[in-house]
């Protein structure tokens, strides 16, 4: 198949596996390398969630970024500042106050990352006509989750792969991660420079500047508007709640599930290895969330979104039964406990589905639709983002066992609140302009 020099295979698909890349490591990866290097689950589950801010409140400066150079431009820098982050990122980890400084590192990553998805966002939506923004739609999703396969997957097996190569050699758990997460972190930071240099060169950019740039003052004031035609949309109030406790218990366990797999049994957790962890997260956990995703699209289609959404909502949780089960009874079985991951990835792609629709078709519609879905999901990410801070301290304080029911009890309100949430369209119908 011949590609012209500005095809969107020849970009798209490259450009948005950039964009996953920082989100999934910053979130996830970082989360096995600190537990490695022996920082406390708490210390680690709190600055890995709080560094993940910028991606909650990337709304606020987005309109700036009409202002200023073209969106290209915005692309390509933060890939390179991210690559470069993460190179530093490296050589901290040498550091006597290593963790610190790494953190320090990793959120100015998070920042470049952020105001690399407005940019390519915006560069996709203005470079792409609607009939090809929705051909190209497949590319972008299956290659921003090809970042997360390779980085939960490939890069974490690479991990253990190094740390039993320099544990054969004597060097202590400890000893033998750091070179091999050093590795890792390098790893990262080339593969973004490398696609930095590439998208200078193919990504398009015929969208020029604006000729009359808007002032400063004039973008704070559209930024105003939406925010106060957001917080005045009906039912706001119970949307905004709906959304914060969708996602409540997966913000409990997001940091935690990682380092109870990785956590000896004399502690409490399954013990399982970096390839082990690699291999399920990045093959079966990927292929499950993928096939969640996909059916759970269907589900809706044949029912209607508020006919679904309690039994999404059942399956968005059922993880939490399953790891409350495994820290009280720590199976040995490989199989078994792999089996639980896959039932989390699938449980999260198939319900996760059910808030993104709602936030399009209930709480997006209206004059400033795509402000109000980034501003929706600003706030499900400070929810999630809260959660995972103070996961650490919880699960330190009560114990595996303990923190998963406490989980659990968490996530009641949920399963009430579905059942009485109001709709403001109808589904399966084009909702109209708000009045």
């Amino acid at each position: 198949m011949s590609i012209k020099k500005h095809s969107p295979l020849r970009w798209v698909p490259s450009a948005y596996f950039a964009m996953g890349m920082p989100f999934v490591v910053l979130n996830m990866v970082c989360v096995l390398m600190f537990k490695g290097l022996g920082i406390e689950d708490s210390q680690i589950a709190l600055w890995t969630s709080v560094i993940m801010f910028p991606w909650t409140i990337k709304f606020l400066w987005s309109p700036f970024l009409e202002i200023f150079k073209t969106k290209k431009f915005f692309v390509v820098v933060t890939q390179l500042v991210s690559g470069v982050g993460f190179g530093l990122v490296a050589l901290a980890l040498h550091l006597p106050d290593f963790f610190a400084v790494s953190i320090a590192l990793l959120a100015v990553i998070a920042m470049s990352g952020a105001t690399h998805d407005i940019a390519l966002d915006g560069l996709y939506m203005a470079e792409l006509s609607k009939q090809d923004q929705a051909k190209y739609i497949g590319w972008q999703g299956a290659f921003y989750n090809l970042a997360k396969l390779v980085a939960t997957g490939l890069l974490v097996y690479i991990a253990g792969v190094l740390i039993d190569h320099f544990r054969a050699g004597g060097a202590t758990p400890q000893e033998a991660a750091l070179p091999a997460w050093t590795v890792i972190m390098v790893a990262c930071g080339a593969i973004l420079v490398l696609l930095g240099l590439y998208h200078s060169k193919s990504l398009p950019s015929s969208a020029a500047p604006q000729s009359q740039p808007r002032s400063a003052g004039a973008v704070m004031g559209e930024l105003w508007a939406v925010i106060r035609d957001f917080f005045t949309k009906k039912y706001i109030g119970w949307y905004i709640l709906f959304i914060i406790l969708y996602r409540l218990g997966e913000g409990f366990v997001m940091k935690i599930v990682p380092l109870f797999l990785k956590a000896s049994r004399a502690d409490g957790g399954l013990g399982l290895s970096e390839q082990q962890i690699g291999v399920f997260y990045g093959s079966f956990g990927a292929a499950a969330f993928v096939l969640g995703s996909l059916l759970a699209g269907y589900y809706i289609s044949h029912l209607g979104l508020r006919k679904a959404l309690f039994s999404l909502v059942c399956i968005f949780n059922l993880p939490f039964l399953v790891y409350t089960y495994f820290a009280w009874v720590q199976p040995e079985s490989v199989l078994l406990i792999g089996s639980g991951i896959v039932v989390e990835y699938f449980g999260y792609g198939f319900g996760f589905v059910g808030l993104t629709l709602f936030m399009m078709q209930q709480v997006a519609p209206g004059k400033h639709q795509m402000a109000h879905y980034a501003f929706a999901s600003g706030i499900m990410n400070l929810s999630v983002m809260m959660t995972g801070a103070v996961s650490g301290f919880l699960s330190d304080a009560l114990g595996y066992k303990v923190f998963f029911i406490a989980v659990m009890a968490a996530v009641i309100p949920i399963f009430i609140m579905t059942r009485f949430i109001p709709f403001t369209y109808p589904d399966n119908a084009a909702p109209s302009a708000e009045k």
